[in-house]
């Protein structure tokens, strides 16, 4: 396999998860006994940009589909990021009714729903039918397709540029890297802004968070490698910050490099520094990742089976596509874990790829009584944890896997 932004010959292995299904296809009840595509999870790095990135084995149309069960708006404290991104980005760059933004990846219209409250033209790009359709249930204007260069010319082309173009956390889904970002370029107004939020490969490594490697993260960034391939296509980051969402992540600010009249921030050569001194242009830094995964693994999986044998009732919380990840590393299926439950109803009913475990309503925790709730998205778990306080009236504790096991 060769890089997926600079051609290199990919050599050097960051991590091996063995074969899984993609963390997001789940399964519904009379498809059970079916048998489940499943593709190798492994993911490599390019030693010569940097770009950590998996294996090309799924193609995005079959993990990005109609049935697609990923909705943004059913975590409260997404979404007050979310707002607090949108009245930054207003301020920050001037927008008002005059004004246009194209967000890429809208999803259910998290994001969009707070720009329209403000009157401001907006347009979304997604391509998976169910989030696209309750985000225009909300009166948002979607194309329902894949972002790419000749969709960025055919919407400059028959609508306009846009002031500011929005990809949060699509950057990593996309195969052909080159060519989404070229779109930027393409979309925006000579002097407009494209801003990126993605998670941070350092904040990945340091936290131990493998379970957010699957298939559907096509590549896991750093500002090293997203930079390279920014100035490859036309765009030059002038600003980034780092913001507290999905366990770490990156906030790019980027222009046309050819027409963009912003200064670049000194806050752009000081992370590139500070990802040079933690190693991340030296292959040392990704040799022993395979085995922080397998220690987390081993540990986790003998911690429920303890407490099986101990006679506990085991849940989840979180059908995530982290959980999934890190329920089909370690081999768990429903005799180690009963049930897991999820907010969303569109997952509610199904069940979770590889390990089949059933997603069901919060009820069931009430009717149950679980002696240990696991929460797969331990990036909200504080969140999790107010949601189910009533379970403290039979003593239930939370578990966290990731970084270590905690119990809380």
């Amino acid at each position: 396999m060769k890089c997926r932004h600079c051609n290199n010959k990919l050599k050097y292995e960051f991590l091996d998860l063995g074969v899984s299904a993609p963390s997001n296809s789940f399964i519904k009840k009379e498809n059970l006994n079916l048998p489940e595509k499943a593709f190798p999870l492994r993911v490599m790095v390019c030693d010569t940009c940097w770009l950590v990135q998996t294996e090309d084995f799924v193609n995005a149309s079959e993990m990005f589909t109609h049935e697609y069960a990923y909705f943004s708006s059913y975590s409260s404290s997404f979404l007050n990021h979310t707002k607090e991104y949108v009245d930054k980005m207003v301020s920050k760059f001037s927008l008002d009714e005059n004004s246009s933004v194209l967000e890429v990846a809208s999803n259910d219209g998290y994001l969009l729903n707070f720009v329209k409250k403000l009157n401001i033209k907006c347009l979304g790009v997604e391509p998976t039918k169910s989030t696209a359709d309750v985000a225009r249930s909300k009166g948002l204007e979607i194309i329902g397709d894949f972002f790419s260069t000749n969709l960025a010319k055919k919407i400059a082309n028959e609508r306009n540029t846009v002031d500011l173009a929005i990809a949060n956390n699509v950057l990593a889904h996309v195969p052909n890297i080159n060519d989404f970002v070229k779109g930027f370029y393409e979309i925006l107004n000579p002097e407009g802004v494209a801003t990126f939020e993605n998670p941070h490969l350092l904040e990945l490594a340091n936290g131990k968070q493998f379970d957010t490697i699957y298939h559907e993260h096509f590549s896991y960034l750093s500002l090293t490698s997203v930079n390279e391939i920014f100035k490859n296509n036309g765009l030059t980051i002038f600003d980034v910050e780092k913001i507290p969402v999905h366990g770490g992540s990156l906030r790019y600010y980027a222009q046309k490099s050819d027409t963009g009249k912003r200064f670049i921030s000194k806050r752009v050569n000081a992370l590139l520094k500070e990802e040079r001194d933690a190693g991340l242009t030296n292959l040392d830094f990704y040799r022993n990742f395979q085995k922080v995964a397998e220690s987390i693994r081993d540990e986790f999986k003998n911690f429920l089976i303890e407490q099986k044998n101990n006679g506990k009732l085991i849940a989840g919380y979180g059908a995530a596509a982290k959980g999934n990840t890190l329920l089909n590393f370690c081999n768990i299926s429903k005799a180690l874990l009963q049930f897991i439950v999820d907010k969303n109803p569109m997952k509610q009913g199904l069940y979770c790829p590889g390990s089949k475990i059933p997603i069901l309503d919060e009820k069931k925790i009430r009717e149950e009584k679980p002696d240990f709730i696991v929460i797969f998205p331990w990036n909200i778990k504080d969140e999790i944890i107010d949601q189910l306080k009533f379970t403290k009236k039979w003593g239930c504790k939370f578990v966290v896997a990731i970084p270590s096991l905690s119990i809380i």
